[in-house]
């Protein structure tokens, strides 16, 4: 008698009982799957925030401009090796539910800062020549289905009419979990376009520092720089920024994380319960291997093998539906643009499942071990 036939035979004496842990033990990993990748886009931003990069808003709330001519004020600041800015603009394509942030973007500079977005050399050239042109991400592009030189019109509720945009690249990101969700365009048309109120406004400015060990000086000497004037500035770290966003969405984030917990382990328990009262009610056949001349580790080693196989197979089963879910990227239509689940997560669940395997094993497989043949069998 092989160890692995014997393992399989027992799992299969109760196919509707074994689906059924297989089918727990899936369901729990797969939700384990879906609440790191709803965990990591709310702090996506925070994820992929560059060291390097400081964020520059109006004292007052993100919401209010700050002057164009301070773009030339920071550059002189010490320690500062570039400057950019952009607008938001909040429109609507086709219907408001499809959601997507708009950035009226200095094209000068843009890309300057934000490096890690990669754009063809020859698509990049086409949005320049072009001040109809815009710049979409990969994912928004797939989302919609556009492709180089669509005229894509966008509403705007805040700016009035309906504004045209040729679709002139699409930029990628270099690493998993970057934004491909964003829309921008140039800043000159928005200035032609736009009401007057805001030529010569900018939302916030983004720079680069040449050692980010300088971000607080930095930050203290371009708040110092504006204080006291029309449009006093708040300066952060990107990441710093970034959490400051997630702090506002964090009672949502919370409630979710908090759910979905409670029914995770809910599920482990049952599944641990099930698994243990499988082994129980073996005892009788237990001894009988006992007596047959199997030793003690022989029917530990068993016990452990069952229990581990089910967690083995349902948790890689659970795993496998969830990075299949998140490889789709985004469920929710914008409002979680960057859905991922990494492999170092994938790793952290299938470690969770063999512990949980062999947490509900270990106690039936010791009592099986420690098992008496006479008083196992008086049971029957």
């Amino acid at each position: 008698m092989k160890f692995l036939p014997l393992v399989l035979a027992n799992l299969g004496r109760k196919k509707i009982r074994t689906a059924l842990t297989l089918g727990s033990f899936a369901v729990a990993l797969f939700l384990f799957g879906l609440l790191v990748a709803i965990r990591g886009a709310f702090n996506q931003g925070i994820d992929v925030a560059g060291k390097d990069r400081l964020m520059i808003i109006n004292r007052t709330s993100l919401i209010q401009p700050l002057p164009l001519p301070y773009r030339d004020r920071i550059l002189r600041i010490p320690g500062v090796t570039a400057v950019t800015f952009a607008s938001w603009f909040g429109g609507v394509y086709q219907d408001e539910k499809n959601f997507f942030p708009q950035f009226a973007v200095d094209s000068e500079t843009y890309r300057n800062v934000y490096p890690e977005f990669a754009i063809p050399a020859d698509q990049w050239a086409a949005f320049l020549e072009d001040r109809m042109g815009c710049v979409a991400g990969a994912s928004l592009v797939q989302r919609f289905g556009w492709k180089i030189g669509d005229r894509i019109p966008i509403r705007s509720p805040f700016f009035g009419g309906v504004w045209e945009f040729n679709l002139r690249a699409i930029y990628k990101g270099q690493r998993a979990q970057d934004d491909l969700t964003q829309f921008w365009f140039q800043r000159k048309y928005f200035e032609e376009k736009g009401p007057p109120y805001m030529k010569g406004l900018v939302g916030w400015y983004v720079l680069r520092i040449s050692n980010p060990d300088d971000a607080v000086r930095v930050t203290k000497a371009i708040d110092q720089e504006f204080a006291n004037s029309a449009y006093e500035t708040r300066t952060q770290t990107e990441a710093a920024m970034a959490a400051s966003f997630v702090k506002q969405m964090g009672n949502i984030e919370f409630l979710i994380l908090c759910i979905g917990s409670v029914v995770f382990f809910t599920l482990l328990l049952v599944t641990g319960n099930t698994m243990a009262i499988a082994v129980r009610e073996r005892t009788a056949e237990l001894a009988v291997l006992k007596a047959v001349g199997y030793s003690d580790r022989f029917v530990l080693g068993i016990v452990l093998a069952e229990s581990l196989t089910l967690s083995v197979v349902g948790g890689a089963l659970g795993l496998g539906l969830a990075k299949a879910f998140t490889a789709g990227g985004d469920p929710t239509g914008g409002m979680l643009p960057v859905f991922y689940l990494p492999p170092a997560s994938l790793a952290a669940g299938f470690a969770l499942a063999l512990a949980v395997g062999v947490a509900s094993g270990v106690i039936p497989a010791f009592s099986a071990m420690r098992l008496r043949v006479v008083d196992a069998l008086r049971r029957v």
